[in-house]
């Protein structure tokens, strides 16, 4: 990951509770994500919720991340990256990345597409 975030870190290598580390919590689960996934940027592979945005920018400003990608294919990922872009946000073009999961015939992390966000 090039932005590491030491509480996150710790927590998940002692699989502890991430609820008392001051983060949002789509941002935590976009991050350990990629802990799992061996990605270099926090990735959205769930749902983002348009009153999540602003504190996900937030915390990304607070933790350094400059850059995230989404993964999500739920219905409303258009209007999402939108409001990503209303609020300072820019989308980047497509990018492949590590999905969390492994392909059951290769044993190999499978490779998906993902946006690719940089913070303004």
């Amino acid at each position: 990951m090039k932005t590491r975030i030491e509480a996150l870190d710790k927590a998940y290598e002692n699989h502890e509770y991430y609820g008392d580390i001051d983060m949002n919590r789509t941002l935590q689960t976009a991050y350990l994500y990629s802990l799992e996934a061996g990605n270099e940027l926090p990735n959205f592979g769930d749902v983002i919720w348009d009153d999540d945005i602003e504190a996900i920018i937030a915390d990304c400003r607070k933790y350094g991340i400059t850059e995230f990608t989404i993964s999500s294919t739920f219905s409303s990922l258009i209007q999402t990256v939108a409001t990503f872009e209303e609020s300072g946000c820019k989308l980047d073009g497509i990018v492949k990345i590590n999905s969390r999961f492994s392909d059951w015939h290769t044993g190999e992390k499978e490779i998906i597409p993902a946006f690719k966000m940089i913070l303004g």
